[in-house]
């Protein structure tokens, strides 16, 4: 099971909340190591992708500018239980992560 994505999700009035944590360093390219000195490269999450019972609901475009470990609030309507909530991301190094929520 991928641990990159950390969920709540809370129902109230088939609306819902969903808080939600992206763990990933989110490095913009600026700050240098301390002990060498040299630039820590760009590490960045550029895509992510909220998904309800498979089809894609909200599509995320960051950069750099993002602080590390990404975190996303937003309302999804017209929810029931048993319905699956799905977070899946790209970072501009090609790696992935991907996270699920069933809605009780």
């Amino acid at each position: 099971m991928d641990k990159t994505v950390r969920f709540r999700v809370r129902v109230k009035d088939s609306i819902a909340n969903v808080k939600a944590m992206i763990f990933h360093p989110m490095e913009t390219g600026y700050r240098r190591d301390k002990n060498s000195k040299s630039i820590i490269p760009q590490h960045f999450v550029h895509t992510a992708i909220v998904a309800l019972n498979g089809k894609t609901i909200m599509e995320v475009h960051w950069s750099r500018s993002v602080s590390k470990n990404p975190y996303l609030n937003i309302r999804v309507p017209g929810v029931s239980a048993g319905d699956e909530l799905s977070i899946s991301w790209l970072d501009n190094m090609g790696q992935s992560g991907s996270g699920v929520s069933t809605i009780s």
